[in-house]
């Protein structure tokens, strides 16, 4: 619950300042967890990036005031934020449909997107089924992709998966892997709203074939949830229901390391009976 307390806090200062400098070490402390962390969590929970749910905000409080009062564009652009009124304008075309004169002087109507909070829906309708496990430091090899905003080209990552199986990587990846757990993997480790590298590797202790990317996984405490459905539809609604479900009932902390989903075997990954788990690094 402690948990939700400190999304919740963090919420509040962000409404508090969005006709202001809204400061994100400040939203971080009060969320009691790193800013990219903060960031990561409310899109999984709240479907939309919290830069985006900010801009929504922002232009429902200033659609608010254009139809309420006689206050200048100009004057709006700079509280909330824009530099400039033809920049203010841009960003509430996109949010409204419209430029804010047109809004103001015809009547059309505007969106109005009303604040998040967080609690835990009890479902109960669906387990998961997870365990703890506490592992060493391990290494790794494998290929690193740099992603922008993964989730805003939901195939980026499958493509990448793709590129491996037919150019001859994974069979090279499968022959390496010699530790626990034993398959070739993807290594999220989450830099930024909108940067992720993604790694696809396997665990072992030999040198990698030029080319290659190699490095070490810290000693960690895992959460580890055993996730069965195809990878294209299964992983991200698992992901969501780990964030949103499990974390906030469960008296664990994300412990912002890198996260595994982890394929034991390539098998059929679009079956439905496809077997494959999630590493959660916890605290």
């Amino acid at each position: 619950m402690d948990y939700l307390k400190g999304m919740n806090h963090a919420l509040d200062y962000i409404e508090s300042n969005l006709d202001g400098e809204i400061d994100y070490s400040t939203v971080a402390k009060l969320a009691c967890c790193s800013i990219s962390c903060f960031q990561r969590m409310f899109s999984y929970i709240a479907d939309i990036h919290l830069s985006e749910y900010i801009r929504r905000r922002r232009m429902t409080l200033a659609a608010f005031e254009l139809l309420n009062s006689n206050v200048k564009v100009i004057d709006l652009a700079v509280k909330y934020g824009y530099e400039s009124p033809d920049s203010f304008s841009r960003a509430f075309q996109n949010v409204h449909g419209v430029i804010p004169s047109v809004a103001r002087n015809t009547g059309k109507p505007l969106k109005a997107y009303p604040r998040i909070t967080f609690h835990i829906s009890i479902k109960g309708d669906a387990e998961m089924n997870y365990r703890i496990e506490k592992k060493e430091s391990f290494r790794i090899a494998g290929l690193k992709r740099h992603f922008h905003a993964p989730e805003d080209d939901p195939g980026a990552v499958d493509k990448f998966w793709k590129e491996v199986f037919e150019n001859g990587t994974y069979e090279e990846l499968m022959a390496l892997s010699s530790g626990d757990p034993k398959g070739v993997h993807g290594f999220i480790e989450v830099i930024s709203e909108e940067k992720v590298d993604y790694t696809i590797a396997c665990v072992t202790d030999e040198e990698p074939p030029e080319g290659m990317d190699s490095f070490v996984i810290s000693e960690a405490t895992w959460a580890v949830f055993q996730i069965e459905g195809p990878v294209n539809i299964a992983v991200e609604d698992a992901w969501k229901r780990i964030f949103s479900e499990w974390l906030p009932a469960s008296g664990y902390q994300y412990a912002e390391a890198v996260d595994i989903e982890c394929f034991p075997d390539q098998g059929n990954r679009g079956a439905a009976d496809f077997k494959f788990e999630i590493w959660l690094p916890v605290k």
